[in-house]
């Protein structure tokens, strides 16, 4: 708590200092930001090609804290792009300046148990007050249970996972680790395992299926996240997405089918196009010379439709498509995401992930004795109907 709690602390040298936690805006920019505290544009003009290439991660929704000082000038401000990484404007003197600073969390695991009475969405929500964890347990489960059909009244489930929190509150999505859920009293476990999810046979549940934006793939830059230079101690700057040599004009198609979510001009991505996706996916294509007419905010676009053309807009080294996923606004590596079959796991690998199944099905299996020995309130609310169908509940009044 100490660490989340670090930038207030540095009230206590700034007398009169306020500290705020605000919401980045809609189409809200880093030169905004600047212009309206009146900080030199020079700031973000000074910047490497791929330092203001990284201000164009700032998402809306996310909470960023600025200290003002007794009149109201921004003396410091920390701007969270992704999980790991925050941009920190701070003035010293006159002059202002701007560095990459990992962010400061803690972690915490947590498990949660319950008997389903409405649907599994509104239950999580309801028992945990996490809107996140509600969405990313549907996910997990998107495509292997239809869950108004199979689901009944009485079915129970259970959650293993991690909260990263920042300043006292969630930050970021949840990590689910384990999970199971009955369907009909029947247990569905699916375990987290290298960053994908496997029943207990170690057969992967195949999840959003993506395709390349381009018809020839040749990667110049893959992803990575933020992290410390083991000597030097400094940040390395993440890249959150992969670079695709392609020659101006060449033809992108959409990685998957979804709506539009911005397509114009985003700061040093230059001209780019934003898609949302099933699962709270968004997949990002940068850098283009041209934007298809038909493209345009709100519109639907299917898997493999032409997009725009690439190009070297932007904050550009040379001709290229910078092409870049996000889960509920966590980016990802596009190349993990982007396969044609299921998977099983093979050879060591999977004995290894059998013995690692087996440890987090039995502390699943704990939380729901834990859940029926307990008597908690899902199972005191009189005698269930257990051929019972659910109510007709739609998540996405809650998202």
């Amino acid at each position: 708590m100490r660490k989340a709690v670090i930038f207030f602390l540095l009230t206590l040298s700034c007398f009169g200092a306020m500290g705020e936690s605000k919401i980045w805006r809609k189409g809200y920019t880093f030169l905004n930001l600047l212009e309206d505290y009146h900080i030199p544009l020079k700031l973000y003009y000074n910047l490497s090609a791929e330092d203001k290439e990284l201000t164009a991660e700032i998402y809306a929704g996310v909470q960023y804290q600025i200290l003002r000082n007794k009149n109201g000038q921004l003396i410091q401000a920390l701007i969270p792009i992704g999980e790991d990484v925050q941009i920190h404007i701070y003035k010293q003197g006159i002059n202002y300046f701007l560095i990459f600073t990992p962010i400061k969390y803690f972690q915490k695991s947590h498990t949660l148990a319950l008997e389903v009475q409405n649907s599994p969405h509104q239950d999580i929500f309801e028992q945990s007050k996490d809107l996140g964890l509600a969405n990313e347990f549907l996910n997990t489960y998107k495509s292997s249970i239809n869950f108004k059909r199979e689901v009944i009244k009485g079915d129970k489930l259970a959650i293993l996972y991690e909260r990263k929190y920042r300043f006292g509150e969630a930050f970021g999505i949840p990590n689910i680790q384990a999970t199971l859920m009955q369907t009909n009293k029947t247990p569905n476990y699916l375990i987290a395992y290298n960053d994908r999810y496997y029943n207990l046979l170690g057969k992967e549940v195949a999840g959003f299926l993506l395709q390349m934006p381009l018809s020839q793939v040749y990667i110049t830059s893959r992803f990575s996240q933020a992290r410390k230079h083991p000597v030097l101690k400094k940040v390395i700057r993440p890249h959150f997405g992969i670079d695709l040599r392609a020659r101006v004009g060449t033809t992108v198609r959409s990685a998957g089918s979804g709506k539009v979510v911005s397509a114009g001009n985003k700061g040093g991505y230059g001209k780019a196009i934003e898609i949302s996706h099933e699962g709270g996916l968004r997949t990002l294509y940068a850098h283009l010379s041209s934007i298809d007419k038909k493209i345009k905010v709100g519109s639907y676009v299917k898997q493999g439709q032409i997009i725009g053309k690439s190009g070297n807009t932007g904050i550009s080294s040379g001709p290229h498509l910078h092409f870049g996923l996000y889960k509920n606004n966590r980016p990802l590596n596009p190349l993990g995401s982007i396969k044609t079959t299921r998977s099983e796991l093979k050879g060591k690998d999977k004995a290894t992930y059998l013995v690692y199944a087996q440890k987090q099905k039995a502390l699943l299996d704990d939380e729901l004795e834990k859940l029926t020995s307990n008597n908690t309130s899902a199972t005191t609310q009189g005698k269930l109907n257990k051929s019972e169908p659910l109510k007709d509940f739609n998540p996405s009044e809650n998202r």
